[in-house]
């Protein structure tokens, strides 16, 4: 994209920045800068503000109706996945993911994502009349405004897509603010919407940092906050959204337990766990963690994990044989270490992994780990480590083992390997999360996905996701209205 290297995407059009300063992309799988892009401004933030503000008033994108807004959106999908090389390669520049996982899942997921959206859109009334005790009620579906979408740097593309389609579909104007580390791939989001027909001043996009994401959150002419990121941030934009009454959607982060049950096969539980795990370095919110098992069969499901961590190919995510890139940045990996060194203060041990690969001197990479003879009191067991590192829990029994899945601040995703069919809905039922798996490690976009606790508030995907950026508004009817209406409007 480094044909816009010294523009900014605000209200359709690409623009010069309102400042000089910029943002360094780094590779990490070579720790080079890759490109340097503009950092938006205060000023550029204003003009992104007033567009989306006028987009809004103006009406014309809400009042041209789902089918007319879905097929812009179904035509950008079909310019992505024309670029989906292109895109696929940004992303591994950007943040280390294999190349093969960043054409083949990343950007064909975020394709079929905008389809799907599009197809749920269409299946919502816009207007329906409810009736019941009092008056018969229209109920109106209106887009709720102004959106700010900020988005993560572990998965930024597919998320930006999610997060601006459903608004976009449900007739908003969207500000996009990407990490400050992963500010490219957002570019050809921006492009293809363009090329495909959305009308000026619905999308902006400013890569930024701090300063200028508070800005974003706090301003009132934003109507509703869409945010993926850590629990620590998260907190910040639910306070200052709260204040001000703003609509927020957060998806945090996570510590996701894997409860294994005494009758699972230890290679099925490693297969699954392998990915479940160790995928995307690790960097996944819905990572399976917490890995809680049996104690009488403690010795068996360690090893078959460690066999599974220690099977899988770390190297340069240009590689098609690489199954593991180096993680995002420097910051992330020193975090890793440093975790790892505070398990094992508290008496946790290594039992896969545990260091920088041999080899691979440049890059931020680390290879997959297992840590054993771990409690769930541990801080590698409490906190969220965000990198290729699992703990082996032991657990006396089924209640001991959901016991141990709850005792988390979190709750985003979880998972029970049995052949119990009975068991499994026992304990997906018991353990406190806003998803969970059985036997599996998903992650579904067609169903509704968010957490609670400490993991999030709200939902994304499928219809629930798309409702998030509108309003309900309650118009009360005579008789006579309300059935000259049941001719063209759904009654509920």
């Amino acid at each position: 994209m480094d044909r816009h290297i010294d523009q900014l995407f605000i209200a359709g059009a690409w623009s010069a920045p309102a400042t000089d300063a910029r943002l360094e992309v780094v590779n990490p799988a070579t720790e080079e800068v890759v490109i340097s892009v503009p950092e938006a401004s205060a000023a550029d933030l204003d003009r992104a503000i007033a567009a989306a503000t006028d987009a809004d008033r103006d009406g014309g994108w809400r009042r041209a109706g789902v089918d007319a807004r879905a097929a812009v959106l179904e035509r950008a999908a079909v310019l992505i996945g024309e670029r989906a090389g292109e895109i696929g390669l940004t992303m591994t520049q950007e943040m280390g993911a294999p190349l093969s996982g960043t054409v083949g899942g990343h950007v064909s997921a975020s394709v079929a994502t905008i389809r799907e959206l599009a197809d749920i859109a269409r299946r919502i009334p816009e207007q329906e009349i409810r009736t019941g005790r009092g008056p018969d009620a229209l109920m109106l579906r209106e887009p709720v405004g102004v959106v700010a979408a900020l988005t993560p740097w572990n998965g930024p593309f597919a998320t930006a897509v999610n997060k601006a389609v459903a608004a976009l579909l449900m007739g908003c104007p969207v500000i996009c603010k990407p990490s400050p580390q992963t500010p490219l791939d957002i570019a050809y989001l921006a492009e293809a919407l363009t090329e495909a027909g959305l009308p000026e001043g619905l999308l902006s996009v400013l890569p930024a940092g701090a300063g200028v994401s508070e800005a974003l959150i706090s301003h009132p002419a934003v109507d509703a906050v869409t945010f993926t990121g850590s629990t620590a941030v998260g907190a910040r934009i639910g306070e200052i959204c709260g204040r001000r009454f703003a609509r927020v959607q957060l998806e945090l982060g996570g510590k996701s337990a894997a409860v294994v049950l005494d009758d699972a096969d230890p290679q099925a539980v490693a297969k699954v766990l392998r990915s479940g795990v160790f995928r995307n370095a690790g960097q996944v919110c819905t990572a399976l963690t917490r890995v809680v098992v049996p104690r009488s069969r403690y010795e068996e499901f360690t090893e078959a994990l460690c066999d599974a961590a220690n099977a899988i190919v770390v190297g340069d995510p240009m590689d098609a044989a690489t199954e593991m890139g180096p993680l995002a940045n420097a910051a992330q990996r020193d975090r890793v270490e440093k975790s790892i060194a505070d398990g094992l203060a508290q008496g946790a041990r290594i039992a896969a992994g545990g260091g920088r690969p041999k080899g691979l001197d440049r890059g931020y990479y680390f290879e997959p780990t297992v840590l054993r003879d771990v409690d769930n009191g541990m801080t590698v067991a409490r906190e969220e480590i965000f990198g290729p590192v699992a703990v082996v829990i032991p657990h006396d029994g089924d209640a001991d083992a959901v016991r141990i899945a709850n005792d988390s601040a979190y709750g985003l995703h979880g998972a029970v390997f049995t052949a119990d069919v009975q068991r499994a809905l026992d304990v997906a039922g018991r353990i406190r999360t806003g998803t969970f798996s059985i036997n599996s490690c998903v992650n579904n976009p067609t169903s509704p996905f968010g957490g609670v606790k400490a993991s999030g508030i709200g939902r994304e995907h499928d219809r629930e996701g798309l409702e998030f950026f509108t309003e309900l508004k309650t118009v009360n009817l005579t008789p006579a209205i309300s059935t000259a209406l049941r001719e063209t409007v759904v009654v509920r």
